[in-house]
């Protein structure tokens, strides 16, 4: 596939979104494999869950994971499997839409660190990408290794021009789009794998 036709013109270099990557049918068969993966997969956050698949980050490289052989019957055993087998590392996050009443608001106690805040925010911001469904986003170059990306936690959307794939998505400016179960696999490459096992623990006696 030609990457060059998806690249995001308006954002820092270099994006790249496309929409409807995978089907509605292969869709399901990931989200099947992400609910039936075991239990101690999954770890709980304060308002998502995760599961880490392809092996441990650490300082002197990722500690590689052990995946099982991929079924008979399809492709992938677990969602990353095609990803792990050449030595990538994946973060899947699943996020639950928050009610009104429980999302978080800024720190109201102190107006001017609410202000020095919202000011260092604006400073920063270059723009939002709206990712839709069974789409894909590739970061590289600046995009990948100076921006910092983030996901407010708002129960809907509204969608703005400051949205830089505007042209790609079914929406307009003014448009309301309420969030739903959100799952998301962040996949990237690592260049550095332990070959050995490192010891995690305390110290030894």
């Amino acid at each position: 596939m030609d990457f060059k036709e998806y690249i995001v013109d308006k954002a820092p270099p270099s994006a790249f979104y496309i929409p409807d990557f995978i089907t509605v049918e292969e869709e399901q068969h990931l989200i099947h494999q992400v609910y039936a993966a075991p239990k101690p997969k999954w770890k709980e956050l304060s308002h998502r869950r995760l599961q880490n698949w392809g092996g441990l980050p650490h300082p002197r490289g990722m500690v590689a994971e052990h995946i099982p052989a991929p079924h008979v019957d399809g492709p992938m055993f677990y969602p990353t499997i095609t990803t792990i087998s050449l030595s990538g590392h994946t973060l899947l996050d699943l996020y639950t839409p928050r009610p009104p009443d429980t999302q978080e608001t800024p720190n109201t106690n102190s107006q001017d660190t609410e202000t020095h805040t919202s000011s260092a925010f604006e400073k920063r911001y270059v723009g939002s990408l709206f990712l839709a469904p069974r789409s894909l986003l590739i970061l590289q170059d600046d995009a990948y290794t100076t921006y910092l990306h983030g996901i407010t936690e708002v129960g809907e959307d509204v969608v703005s021009r400051d949205i830089l794939n505007l042209p790609s998505i079914p929406h307009i400016p003014g448009d309301t789009v309420q969030r739903d179960t959100r799952i998301s696999l962040t996949i990237r490459h690592v260049p550095k794998v332990l070959k050995n096992k490192v010891w995690l623990g305390g110290s030894r006696h």
